[in-house]
């Protein structure tokens, strides 16, 4: 048993394990501490000085988050002092900050602008009214607004220990610091993969996506286009937060019945095109295999990624499945199998995706994503910004009744749902794979060895005698380790699944905004991944080789899996990139 330590907070007696800290110590005895900069596990720095406690016998105010406790320790967390501290600090913050808070994209969704309501502050006490914008909108998916910017720190945190690449961080010194690139160059001269992770943590309106809403409405009001819709897995099972719904909670029918309402003429859904991913991918991964090709495969599903391993393991791009990801294999089908299909000319079909991620943002406007001679999509919003479209368009989301996607495109499998967490390629493809390379029909569809939020995770099977050796990997700082065990020969897989986010789509970077004290103390990534498995576990079609729909594709359209048609629609190439 681990050496424990007993402690009180606010006259409540608290026993905690040895190595925790004072703000530990605070949620085990359901007491909330505000932070700005503290980040479980990434960023414990104690800038913000926003979780000063008074120690008994202590040398004046200590920062929760970074303070060990000690046996008898005596803490306050609110008092008259801390609460006049705190209400200090907020108004000088606010002093180096845009209050331009009426128009800001975060406003009701800001931690600082809540802490500012809690605290009673002034904000014309020190703040800065005629503060200039200072906004670099350089890269495709995201922009950057300094001039709302605390130097909490967390998005430099977030973007070195998980996402490997550190593209940004804290320059100049003094009242001069400022968060920024390397030599203050635009994000878009830098080797950022557009994750978003950076907009998750953000507590302010520093960092956002693009706002392509207006587009959006635009295509709809536009009487010559056939607009169609389509979500991805773990949208559904994100979209209700924004409501005010618990954490994990599926709202798939609901999203449906919301997307009709806003007028799009047809309401599809992206885990169709999962299930094609599947039929591709497996197809790929036993011709690989069998003729020799580039082993271990490795999945494209996750555009930050591939751009990832383009700027810096570009020795491992002939690894990566040449399959487009969902959202491109459901665009190109769009505005080829379907337009053909209904008689549409490709050039009058509007294609918009709903996803969890801001590189999807940058992915459709990558080279070889044209199938129909047009763009396969031409808009990709984010959960955040579908939500906002649902408030604007006047949706009361929470009163709709369940409703199905339109059956065209509109049919999925369990396993084309459970993509949006981590393990859930991997284990859609062992169930299709393993049913194809046997001709057995699994007794359990659920493969529990690739699921889980683990950093790395490995499995080996027998497939009629072969063994295949998978991996499961997410946050590309867990990635860069496996690759890097790959490169040296210690590991040996087959098959291996990336995801850029930890956790996977569930945590991705256009996934809605949870404050500090939440992502401290829930598994964001275990509770939303739920909501996919609990989806797939009550379906009956639990496997992509069993989709009717994507039967009909093949069968009417694109031949066989693999096929010289299916490649040409559904596959594509990439590119080494300098990374200056």
């Amino acid at each position: 048993m681990s050496e424990t330590i007993h402690l009180t907070i606010n006259g409540i007696p608290v026993e905690v394990a040895k190595d925790s800290t004072i703000l530990d110590a605070a949620v085990a005895a359901g007491i909330r501490i505000p932070t700005l900069c503290y980040l479980k596990d990434i960023n414990a720095i104690g800038a913000c000085r926003m979780c000063l406690v008074e120690v008994k016998g202590g040398r004046g105010l200590m920062a929760a988050c970074v303070t060990p406790v000690t046996e008898g320790m005596e803490v306050t967390t609110n008092s008259p002092k801390l609460r006049e501290s705190r209400k200090t600090t907020l108004e000088l913050l606010l002093s180096n900050h845009r209050t331009d808070c009426l128009s800001c994209p975060r406003s009701t969704d800001c931690e600082l602008q809540t802490l500012c309501q809690e605290y009673g502050v002034d904000m014309y006490r020190f703040g800065n009214h005629d503060m200039k914008p200072d906004i670099d909108d350089s890269a495709p998916p995201l922009v950057r607004a300094n001039s709302k910017c605390i130097l909490c720190r967390r998005c430099v945190a977030v973007c070195k220990a998980n996402q490997h690449v550190a593209v940004i961080g804290a320059n100049n010194r003094g009242m001069k610091t400022h968060i920024g690139s390397p030599f203050d160059m635009s994000l878009d001269n830098t080797p950022c993969i557009n994750c978003g992770q950076c907009i998750s943590v953000c507590p302010t309106g520093a960092l956002t996506e693009k706002d392509d809403t207006q587009k959006v409405w635009d295509a709809l009001a536009d009487p010559d286009k056939v607009v169609v819709v389509a979500p991805a897995p773990s949208v559904r099972a994100q979209l209700g937060e924004c409501f005010g719904m618990p954490i994990g909670t599926n709202v798939e029918g609901k999203l449906a019945a919301a997307l009709r309402r806003m007028g799009f003429d047809k309401v599809f859904d992206v885990d169709t095109a999962a299930d094609m991913t599947i039929m591709e991918e497996g197809t790929e991964l036993l011709a690989r295999m069998k003729n020799g090709g580039a082993l271990p495969l490795i999945t494209s599903c996750s555009p930050g990624w591939v751009k990832f391993c383009e700027l810096y393991y570009p020795e491992f791009i002939p690894n990566i499945s040449s399959c487009k990801s969902p959202q491109q294999m459901y665009g190109a089908l769009m505005k080829t199998y379907y337009a053909e299909k209904e008689g549409i000319d490709p050039k009058n079909l509007y294609v918009v995706s709903i996803m969890p991620c801001t590189a999807k943002k940058f992915e459709i406007n990558r080279e070889d994503q044209a199938a129909s001679g047009y763009p396969d999509l031409d808009a990709s919003l984010t959960t955040r910004e579908l939500a906002n479209m649902i408030k604007r368009a006047g949706i009361v989301f929470e009163a709709l009744p369940d409703e199905e996607f339109d059956p065209a495109f509109g049919v999925a499998s369990g396993a084309g749902h459970i993509f949006g967490a981590t393990g859930g390629v991997m284990e859609a493809a062992l169930r299709t794979v393993y049913e194809v390379v046997t001709g057995k029909e699994l007794e359990s569809v659920e493969f529990h060895a690739v699921r889980g939020v683990e950093a790395i995770k490995e499995a080996e099977y027998d497939l009629n005698g072969t063994k295949v050796r998978v991996a499961v990997t997410s946050g590309l700082e867990n990635a860069s380790k496996l690759l890097d065990m790959v490169k040296s020969g210690e590991k040996s897989y087959d098959f291996i699944e990336v995801m850029a986010c930890p956790g996977g789509c569930v945590n991705g970077g256009g996934q809605p905004h949870q404050p500090g004290y939440i992502r401290n103390t829930v598994d964001l990534r275990a509770e939303r991944a739920k909501a996919l498995y609990g989806e797939d576990g009550a379906m009956t079609l639990r496997k992509s080789h069993e989709n009717p729909v994507v039967k009909e594709i093949y069968s009417s359209y694109l031949g066989e899996p693999g096929s010289h048609k299916a490649h040409k629609i559904l596959h594509t190439t990439y590119v080494k990139r300098e990374k200056y």
